[in-house]
């Protein structure tokens, strides 16, 4: 007995669509053991990729410097945020250098400053504002004001290696030679002025050493027996010799050297010589000069230091 079905020449519904799926879709084929493995892995790199994507960046740490913008106004890193700055002209063999600077800063941290500057090391700098500034004392404490001159004085380390050592000895066996000769104050040139006695408006005379005096040195003799006084202007660099009839206004890096000797009989005052040229020649003489301004008045001048 025959199954029954739909009728000849009629296709039951639904048969068009199943062959048409059938007709389009490609065959399967086999996938080898590697393939099925590569494809593993490139889905798990994918999620991986997705989770990753999802977390948040992490963090600066708090003071990370990397998360702080970096402002430099002329001052050391770190010592100017926040801090009163005052302009300084700061002066070292002839040379100018405009720094800020912050008011509160002490003498010891300029020196500092002034080393990262030129090179020269604290142990031999000088620094004068209006006279030698404490390195314990701040900039406000010594009422430094904004423009101020800093005068520097002192010699690097390679200044000091550049010395030449037989032109050294040759000074000492000469210096050596004249301490052979007669005392200075003892020669004709010089006795003549010193036989006139000690001016009655001479400063006095005091033990120890001391600071150059704010106000000129006055009351002193020259060479040809007139009144004479020494004015050391700091701030522009010079030496200032007067006398009744005119003012030397020298620069103090023209002075070749600076010489004393102290007076026979009065042992607390000296005779001091300035040369002014390549020779002795050019010595100008300053007579009773008050012993506890002679090394100060050398290094001023001279800006030079021993080395023990």
């Amino acid at each position: 007995m025959a199954a029954a079905g739909a009728p000849d020449g009629m296709e039951e519904p639904g048969m068009d669509t199943e062959a048409e799926t059938v007709a389009t879709e490609a065959p399967a084929r086999p996938v080898n053991c590697l393939e099925a493995e590569a494809a593993a892995g490139a889905a798990a790199e994918d999620s991986g990729a997705a989770r990753g994507s999802l977390q948040p960046a992490p963090a600066q740490p708090p003071g990370d410097p990397a998360a702080q913008a970096s402002v430099s106004n002329g001052e050391d890193a770190g010592g100017g945020a926040g801090r009163e700055l005052v302009d300084l002209k700061i002066i070292w063999n002839k040379t100018k250098h405009d720094v800020k600077f912050p008011l509160d800063s002490t003498g010891s941290e300029l020196k500092q400053k002034i080393h990262s500057i030129t090179g020269l090391p604290p142990a031999m700098q000088k620094v004068m504002y209006k006279g030698l500034v404490p390195e314990d004392k701040t900039l406000r404490e010594i009422k430094v004001t904004s423009g101020a001159k800093i005068m520097v004085v002192g010699s690097t380390i390679n200044d000091v290696l550049a010395v030449n050592t037989p032109k050294d000895a040759a000074q000492q066996d000469a210096k050596a030679e004249e301490n052979k000769k007669e005392p200075l104050c003892r020669q004709k040139q010089h006795r003549k002025v010193l036989d006139k006695g000690k001016p009655e408006d001479v400063m006095p005379s005091v033990k120890g050493a001391q600071r150059l005096p704010t106000v000129p040195l006055s009351g002193m003799y020259n060479k040809s027996g007139g009144k004479v006084r020494l004015t050391f202007k700091l701030e522009q660099d010079q030496l200032w010799i007067g006398t009744k009839e005119r003012t030397e206004k020298l620069p103090m890096g023209s002075i070749k050297n600076v010489v004393s000797e102290p007076i026979e009989g009065h042992e607390d005052y000296h005779m001091m010589a300035f040369q002014l040229g390549p020779t002795e020649a050019s010595y100008y003489w300053v007579y009773w000069v008050p012993t506890q301004y002679v090394d100060a008045i050398k290094d001023t001048v001279l800006g030079k230091w021993q080395y023990f």
